[in-house]
């Protein structure tokens, strides 16, 4: 059985450029963070003593007068046109409860769905009663946010081909704050594997379908046996993922294949992609930009 011990070494230094771009104003609660009575405060601040004091921990935003903390773990706070990944949890009258990683059980309502074979009318009674036919409890779906309730609760919608239930692949978990948001989150990816980047923290890997009508949306799930090629990348597109994490990379197509090409000598398993001679092998690869980097500072992985 191979096992990694890691001792305690000094901290290896990171380049002054890396260093310089990756600093940002990090407050934890209690910290003061500016006594100018000029600023209005934001999320994550409060006054006190004629002095605007941090309520979460994280790093300190200012647009013009207005300051507000950003907090590097929290849950998922929905905004309108977001897309997720989500499991179902619960299966209710006309509607789905589904876990999206945020405060509150979110919802997808009936009507707010494709019916199978992308009929278009008027949901009935037997629409209903079908409903666990459709989606049962347990099931992965990827959605797009219809709208954000005044109690922080979400609504969902699956009105396109791409969303819809997911079939065979690997879910990871992570922060939300660590996904970038971009114009689009569906990626085919030139390994052979695609990869939904959910802006709550659910990331669904999946083998690439041949042909683009099969796509990860609809809810006939693919289930015929995925090939041990195919099962190796995803393993390593996974590993590669946790990795990025590790170091709180900024998580999006390009960051992803970066770390993909930079692990093919390495293997797939442990301790491979996860040891910390990799991960800081890992970090050498990417530019000197703070584009690549979350707000928090990198730290340095012992090595053993």
């Amino acid at each position: 059985m191979a096992m990694e011990m890691r001792l305690p070494v000094a901290r290896k230094p990171l380049s002054e450029s890396l260093g310089r771009e990756s600093k940002k104003h990090l407050v934890v609660p209690g910290d003061t963070i500016t006594t100018d009575t000029g600023f209005m405060r934001g999320h994550g601040t409060y006054m006190g003593e004629e002095k605007l004091i941090a309520s979460v921990a994280g790093s300190v935003e200012r647009v013009n007068k207005l300051i507000c903390v950003k907090a590097l773990k929290t849950r998922y706070n929905g905004e309108v046109g977001d897309i997720v990944v989500g499991r179902i949890t619960e299966v209710q009258q006309k509607r789905w409860k589904v876990e999206t990683n945020s405060r509150l059980d979110s919802v997808l309502l009936l009507s707010s769905m494709n019916l199978p074979g992308g009929e278009l009318r008027r949901r009935s009674a037997e629409d209903e009663l079908a409903m666990r036919g459709f989606l049962q409890e347990g099931d992965l779906i990827s959605a797009e946010v219809q709208a954000v309730f005044s109690d922080g609760a979400v609504s969902l919608h699956t009105r396109s081909l791409k969303y819809g239930k997911l079939g065979q692949g690997v879910l990871v978990q992570v922060s939300p704050s660590l996904v970038k948001r971009q114009k689009t989150h569906f990626h085919d990816l030139p390994c052979g594997a695609s990869v939904i980047l959910g802006n709550n923290g659910f990331i669904w890997i999946y083998p690439t379908p041949e042909h683009k009508e099969e796509d990860a949306g609809g809810f006939i799930a693919n289930l015929e046996p995925v090939s041990l090629a195919d099962r190796e990348v995803i393993s390593r597109l996974r590993n590669c993922i946790v990795s990025l994490v590790t170091q709180r990379m900024m998580l999006y197509d390009t960051s992803i294949l970066y770390c993909y090409e930079a692990s093919l000598p390495h293997p797939v398993f442990r301790p491979g992609l996860l040891s910390s001679s990799f991960i800081w092998e890992l970090l050498q690869c990417f530019p000197s930009d703070s584009k690549y980097i979350s707000q928090i500072p990198l730290p340095c992985p012992s090595e053993g």
